[in-house]
């Protein structure tokens, strides 16, 4: 019976996050609930969600998230998803643009009594950032003086830190 109780209750937070009924959060989530990802900006427990959704619907006017697939045990419920949305409001530091953005997600959400009370996930910022035009990846011809936090993390995972270094 648990592991039915909490997919329903992730599915009811999936649906009440969309439909921008916020308050449904504070049903399926417990007071003390940890968010091991949380958003630079996102405050803790579930007020730190509601916040953090109310803030994505304010930047992305047709705000939703579309489930893809998802495994279920008795104590989690893990979700990969699609996000999508409308451009109409700042989105961290970007202004409006109005353009549609998607980017891919997962979300692996411990449950007890039949709500959330860990919460690990990330959906593709620096998708959602490309695809707003507020980041670009440098091509190979560009110069890579002032690389930014961004050229760091790309150059560490592609090895190009430690090739520059020899």
């Amino acid at each position: 019976m648990a592991r039915e109780e909490n997919i329903a209750a992730q599915e009811r937070f999936a649906e009440a996050v969309v439909a921008g009924n916020f308050d449904v959060i504070d049903e399926v989530m417990a007071p003390e609930v940890v968010d091991h990802d949380p958003a630079p900006f996102q405050g803790p427990g579930p007020e730190g969600f509601k916040d953090f959704f109310k803030y994505m619907h304010n930047a992305f006017s047709d705000f939703n998230i579309e489930p893809e697939h998802m495994v279920a045990t008795d104590d989690d419920v893990a979700i990969a998803y699609t996000v999508t949305g409308t451009h109409q409001g700042e989105f961290l530091g970007v202004a409006p643009t109005g353009r549609s953005i998607s980017a891919r997600g997962v979300q692996i959400a411990r449950f007890r009594d039949g709500k959330i009370v860990e919460r690990w996930g990330s959906s593709d910022e620096l998708s959602i950032l490309q695809q707003l035009d507020a980041v670009s990846i440098e091509g190979e011809g560009q110069q890579k003086e002032d690389k930014g936090l961004m050229g760091k993390v790309r150059d560490a995972f592609s090895g190009e830190e430690e090739r520059e270094r020899r």
